[in-house]
């Protein structure tokens, strides 16, 4: 049988192959407030008619398109961008279709037939006079007197200078025919968070080690003396481990030991006990009040307080008692704890999200997250989200931020890639990386050329930590303190957002439970420790200077222009990032050796950084405050780690004002 007509056979524009597009729109692309959305898409039609494509966006909220017009770019490929307002949901998409006024605009000007131009102008006139009919007032009399001028005038000449009046043209553009316009039929959307999203500085601290001795529980009023601290090395986000009640039942002792003595304090992602769950508070860290005190005293410190969110409970957590439907029941009458072999978590209870009250389930977690939010916090890290169902999430998170569009979500999802991507897709605003697992040249340059340049840059935002409360890696614990210096610079320099546990981290603490395994010895995760911050060989300093080095540089607040500097030398990695104007340019050189200096030649790319050939320049560094005077793209460097394992350059072009006095700028 014969296959229907179309709709509408007289609409003869292609749209395809639309960029940036996740998974052909199934997902939104991120972006911050103030950014450009820059869309190309394939336009074209059968023949030789010239087209004419839009850029259609508007905010999720609003009902009427707003538009700009595209450029040809070359073989059929448009472009346009717009820019994004406060935080939300976008949309956007194409519109194309065959301009006859176009079309007869440009060939006009090849015909020189006396006749033939005669008859065109008249074929003219006809179609400014429908242009006119759909004109505003004020433009409506323009465009009838130019073709009235069209019918009149019998010099072909005169008529081509009539027809070519570029400002009369581009007025009879503003009104095309769209009867017959292609639109595509996907509306992409854009996820518009805030600046914080982008360009974060992360610090991790377990409130009740933060106390003035071991035997002294931290509180959160302990918590507010850490705030100068914490603001002079530069972090705008403090984010604390679960606050919750902890459970007394299979509490885990030190070290994760099975067996536990009556001061074992327990890990803190064991939530919930007789005094409360996921929206209470461990007592002897404070009051909600004291929290909300916290909130509000860090927020005047410019630092936001992120809050641990896991969804998991310990034996004694009400929800088991209240809602024993929620959990997963072995044959034997217990709740099947946790595991991840060969780890075993016997205190932790797993939700069961494929129970029939499972819609029930999603209603609670998700106000879980409102309760917090209610109380001031804005940020969430969330605790191993890839063991929770990919709908569950997507649901979450679009119910929280179609009312609280600046809330953020991190994802702490160390799996396999396709997770970890299909959890940013969803909603999730950064992600965790395998960051602290990328060692050499190779790997770091490969990881993040991917990460930057790679078919996830439009969803994926990377947050790199070189260390957490699980992961103290082999090279911190075998590279001592230039281990720690160069892998704090790789991870605030190659990404936008990044993070340290501390003070484990700006001490240094190395020290693996056993060896080969990851875990610290004497983990604050089931015990209380005590911080000297005033020891002399603190990292403290140095992080400040790194940090201040982030907040003063631009090109260090993005992931998107990231480029690799080749060095004849394994052991040293060169990389730059800089503006999209090039008005800040970072250039960085870390050694990945800790333990002996390394030298080699850098050759720099002098047209990606904004440079001429042949100029000098000069290279500030940022960590040690001392100046070089480079000249040409290939210079030689050499650090040696027992002083700074690092170079982070920025970059500054000899310049010569109107007194003929020379310096240098950027």
């Amino acid at each position: 049988m014969p296959s229907s007509l179309p709709a509408d056979g007289r609409i003869r524009v292609v749209i395809e192959n639309i960029a940036p597009a996740v998974d052909g729109g199934r997902f939104p692309i991120k972006r911050v407030a103030g950014e450009t959305v820059r869309v190309d898409a394939d336009c074209f039609a059968d023949g030789h008619d010239a087209l004419a494509c839009r850029l259609l966006y508007r905010r999720d909220d609003e009902r009427e398109w707003q538009f700009v017009p595209m450029t040809l770019l070359t073989n059929d490929r448009w472009r346009a961008e717009f820019v994004l307002g406060a935080p939300g949901r976008y949309r956007y998409t194409i519109l194309a279709w065959v301009d006859a006024f176009l079309s007869w605009h440009h060939e006009f000007m090849r015909r020189v037939d006396a006749a033939d131009v005669l008859i065109a102008a008249q074929v003219g006139a006809s179609l400014i006079d429908e242009t006119a009919a759909r004109a505003e007032p004020a433009d409506r009399t323009s465009l009838a007197e130019w073709a009235k001028r069209l019918r009149a005038e019998s010099d072909t000449m005169r008529l081509h200078a009539l027809a070519e009046d570029e400002s009369l043209a581009a007025l009879a553009a503003r009104y095309p025919d769209l009867r017959h316009a292609s639109k595509h039929p996907v509306e992409f959307e854009v996820a518009v968070d805030r600046e914080r999203a982008r360009f974060s500085s992360w610090y991790e601290m377990f409130p009740r080690s933060a106390g003035a001795a071991l035997d002294k529980h931290g509180t959160f009023r302990d918590c507010e003396a850490r705030l100068p601290y914490i603001a002079k090395m530069g972090f705008d986000v403090l984010y604390l481990p679960p606050i919750h009640p902890i459970g007394r039942e299979r509490r885990k002792g030190r070290n994760n030991a099975l067996t536990t003595t009556p001061t074992d304090v327990g890990s803190p992602w064991a939530i919930g006990a007789p005094e409360g769950g996921h929206k209470a508070i461990l007592p002897e860290l404070g009051t909600l009040d004291d929290f909300k005190r916290l909130v509000s005293k860090a927020r005047a410190a410019d630092i936001e307080i992120a809050l641990d969110i896991a969804f998991q409970c310990a034996p004694d957590h009400p929800y088991v008692k209240e809602h024993p439907e929620w959990f997963r029941w072995r044959p034997d009458g217990t709740v099947q704890y946790a595991e991840n072999p060969p780890k075993k978590y016997q205190d932790i209870f797993p939700f069961n999200f494929e129970c029939d009250a499972w819609a029930e389930l999603w209603r609670e977690l998700e106000s879980v997250f409102e309760y917090w939010i209610e109380q001031g916090v804005r940020i969430f890290r969330v605790d191993n989200p890839h063991t929770k169902p990919f709908p569950f999430w997507e649901w979450a998170i679009a119910t929280i931020r179609a009312q609280y569009p600046d809330v953020i979500f991190l994802a702490e999802a160390f799996t396999r890639p396709k997770v970890m991507h299909r959890l940013a897709k969803l909603g999730f605003t950064q992600s965790y990386t395998y960051f602290a697992w990328r060692n050499t040249k190779y790997e770091l340059t490969e990881y993040f050329t991917e990460l930057s340049h790679g078919p996830g840059r439009d969803y994926f935002r990377p947050n790199c930590w070189p260390n957490t409360p699980d992961i103290l890696t082999e090279y911190l614990q075998v590279g001592g303190r230039p281990a720690f210096m160069s892998r704090l610079v790789l991870a605030a320099t190659l990404s936008a957002n990044y993070g340290i546990y501390g003070p484990a981290y700006e001490h240094c603490d190395n020290r693996p439970r056993e060896a080969g395994s990851e875990e610290y010895l004497d983990s604050e995760k089931y015990q209380q420790r005590a911080w000297d911050l005033e020891r002399p060989d603190s990292l403290a300093e140095f992080i400040g200077r790194v940090n201040a080095a982030r907040r003063d540089n631009r090109a260090l607040q993005s992931d998107r222009l990231l480029a690799f500097f080749p060095i004849d030398n394994d052991q040293l990695i060169g990389y730059g990032k800089t503006t999209p104007d090039r008005a800040n340019v970072i250039v960085a050189v870390v050694n990945l050796d800790p333990h002996h200096a390394q030298s080699g030649w850098m050759e720099l790319d002098l047209e990606w950084l904004g440079l001429k050939q042949g100029e000098s320049y000069q290279m500030h560094d940022l960590l040690t405050g001392a100046r070089y005077l480079w000249n040409g793209p290939r210079n030689f460097v050499v650090l040696d780690p027992a002083r700074v394992p690092a170079h982070v350059f920025r970059v500054r072009r000899h310049v010569r004002n109107e007194r003929d006095f020379d310096y240098f700028a950027g």
